[in-house]
């Protein structure tokens, strides 16, 4: 598309951003729905975020994705969502008259994923590892799907108290348990587990390998993604016997419900998206039963 005086802007704002594959599937989103837009990716300084929130204001910038280190930092600037104030954080920015309208879509792109493995989620056990702002929208969404019980284990206990006592006062239907960093109780889990959950940074950076063997039936889901699909957490539960699944559709799920917020009356197809995506990436095909229905 040709960019004119009628194209309107949108994009994402965080630090890093080089690395970001927003640009890449927001950008098919325009080109599959003939949005007139644009997708930025924009750098901004931690001392410089209230200055560049005055700015994309004054640009006219219609709508922003937020990465980190802003998603809990841009909520002074905002006029947030039920579901922002719940989770604490947000990564979609709508503009409203002069001001910005937060939502968070993470916790959507995890319940996507979630019914993507054809799974029965109403009722169920979940075990998920790690306790910070994504591990909260997995909670959220846990709430969503009806779950009934979650194990939750991470290697900082002031960090996992700190969650349990947040899913008690917000989620009082889930009843949340701490799980000792230790192989025994993580094998006790993943008897009962028939989805487990990775939300913490291992195997972002560097070759690293999780630090458990992941056995038993059932799903595993990693917010962390790779261009090859292969994470430490879903090679560790692929070895252990069960299917996996990499950060890349909760990805594309959380930026397809972003772009909806944006443009109103327009639903995207996210088996679609991803499928484009995993050729763009060269990587395996990736299948996810509850996509293809």
């Amino acid at each position: 598309m040709s960019i004119t005086g009628k194209t309107s802007v949108y994009g994402i704002i965080g630090n890093p951003v080089e690395h970001s594959l927003s640009p890449l599937f927001q950008r098919y989103f325009a080109r599959q729905t003939g949005v007139d837009s644009v997708y930025v990716p924009y750098l901004v300084q931690e001392n410089d975020l209230a200055t560049a929130m005055h700015g994309l204001t004054a640009l006219g910038v219609q709508g922003l994705n937020v990465t980190v280190p802003y998603k809990e930092k841009v909520l002074p600037y905002v006029s947030a969502s039920a579901e922002v104030t719940a989770i604490g954080a947000a990564n979609t920015l709508l503009r409203s008259n002069s001001s910005w309208q937060a939502y968070n879509t993470d916790w959507q792109g995890v319940e996507a994923v979630m019914q993507g493995t054809g799974l029965s989620i109403r009722g169920a056990y979940v075990l998920l590892f790690g306790a910070g702002g994504t591990a909260r929208a997995v909670l959220h969404a846990a709430y969503q799907q009806g779950v009934a019980r979650m194990g939750i284990c991470n290697r900082s206990p002031e960090r996992v108290h700190a969650l349990i006592q947040h899913a008690k006062a917000t989620y009082p239907d889930i009843q949340c348990d701490i799980l000792d960093w230790h192989q025994q109780s993580v094998d006790l889990a993943c008897e009962e587990a028939n989805i487990i959950i990775n939300t913490t940074s291992i195997g972002l950076h560097g070759d690293q390998r999780f630090p458990f063997i992941l056995s038993g039936e059932g799903w595993a889901m990693d917010a962390v993604y790779h261009v090859s699909g292969a994470t430490a957490f879903t090679q560790a539960a692929s070895r252990g016997g069960r299917s996996v699944v990499d950060g890349l559709p909760m990805l594309i799920a959380q930026g397809a419900r972003s772009f909806e917020l944006w443009h109103a009356k327009i639903q995207l197809d996210v088996a679609d998206a991803l499928r484009w995506m995993v050729k763009i990436l060269e990587r395996d095909t990736l299948i996810l039963p509850g996509w293809e229905r």
